[in-house]
């Protein structure tokens, strides 16, 4: 019997600045904590990032600027010449499978903790986590972080806009500014985080001024094509407070309108609910949504359903994350109706190695053509590691 699948909006090319897109699947960004102690990006990043080339562009998990910004043991960064020879062998692999690759930068703030920085969190205002955070030694109570001088904001900027230029000598495409999930950009935005009375906090222009000031350099250093942004209205991640998001996101998208990133990424986005309707509306560029799929392991779909309402009500692009951790062929297995692996969730995060890293299986050539309808279907020796 001849297997038939109706084609998804989500597997149509796309453009997105320079670039072409095979289709419309990014791959979201994920802490993965693989890099080595020096936040060095090693061979086995290379493996996993190259398994997942397929994709119409992959955004590399969150990489941090400077070294106070580190959030977790693990996490890699952009700020040395041994980092960016980590990066370069990442995308030389994942551009040898044919793949496109952004890079996300990301400060944790208050996300952070001297036992990994070996230094004081900085944050906009010296209001600490209200949790405890992963360290080297295990869960530990975050500190309270230093509150930012001026002349930390300007360094801060410069930082982001050096590690700009370092992703772009690593090979990668472009970066994403990582300005959600209650990360350092995030907690100026957010009142609960930001108790500023000077020029970064206080009103709206004040909140999203710093996030702007940090687009608008990176922008400026490798040009805004290069660049895109991540936002999640409504999400409360990391304790943020967002009960004003429905006044403080219009002004930070007609901000970063005016400076023209190549694309806003919407995290958690619902076609039917305010924040994304207001994003779609306002940004006039191309917007990556990613389908608000709740806590726990995917739908058995993956998302693509999610996905494909999400180009109906006007997004351009679709973001998955841990469809694309548990199967590196996801777009393969999507265009045949294939079934999708299921997501080992216990290795998400903090443990390390190959398991549930580098090891979820692909579809075969032989499995593959029993989908199309080719042949039989192969035993069990048909999967590969």
């Amino acid at each position: 019997m001849t297997h038939t699948t109706t084609p998804s909006p989500l597997l149509e090319p796309a453009r997105l600045g320079a670039l072409d897109l095979p289709n419309r699947l990014v791959m979201a960004p994920l802490t993965r904590n693989r890099a080595d102690a020096d936040g060095v990006p090693g061979p086995l990043m290379a493996t996993y990032y190259a398994q997942r080339a397929t994709a119409g562009l992959i955004i590399a998990e969150a990489t941090t600027p400077n070294a106070v910004g580190r959030t977790y043991p693990g996490t890699p960064a952009i700020h040395t010449a041994a980092q960016i020879a980590g990066w370069r062998r990442v995308t030389d692999a994942v551009r040898a499978a044919g793949g496109r690759m952004f890079l996300q930068l990301q400060h944790g703030g208050r996300v952070g903790h001297p036992d990994t920085s070996g230094l004081t969190p900085l944050a906009p205002s010296p209001v600490p986590l209200p949790e405890t955070i992963h360290t080297p030694g295990g869960r530990r109570p975050a500190v309270v972080p230093r509150a930012m001088t001026a002349d930390d904001v300007r360094a801060t900027v410069t930082d982001f806009a050096r590690a700009a230029r370092s992703a772009v000598e690593a090979g990668f495409a472009g970066v994403e500014v990582h300005a959600a999930n209650g990360h350092l950009l995030h907690q100026f935005i957010a009142r609960g985080t930001n108790l500023r009375t000077d020029a970064y906090g206080g009103t709206v222009e004040g909140r999203v001024r710093f996030p702007v000031e940090v687009v608008r350099a990176v922008a400026e250093a490798i040009g805004p094509g290069r660049v895109g942004v991540r936002v999640s209205p409504g999400a409360t991640f990391n304790g943020i407070e967002e009960s004003a998001s429905d006044e403080v996101y219009p002004a930070l998208v007609a901000a970063l309108a005016r400076i023209g990133p190549v694309y806003l990424h919407h995290e958690f986005a619902d076609p039917d609910r305010p924040p994304f309707r207001t994003l779609r509306a306002a940004w006039p560029g191309t917007l990556i949504a990613n389908p608000a799929l709740g806590a726990g392991a995917p739908p058995p779909d993956g998302g693509r359903a999610a996905g494909e309402a999400l180009l109906q009500a006007g997004a351009d692009l679709v973001s998955l994350g841990r469809a694309f951790l548990a199967n590196p062929d996801l777009v393969e297995r999507l265009r045949l109706g294939a079934p999708l692996n299921a997501l080992r969730e216990r290795h998400m995060m903090y443990v390390g190695g190959a398991t549930g890293y580098t090891d979820y299986p692909t579809l075969a050539p032989a499995r593959a053509g029993a989908v199309r309808g080719e042949g039989p279907v192969a035993g069990p020796g048909t999967t590969r590691h």
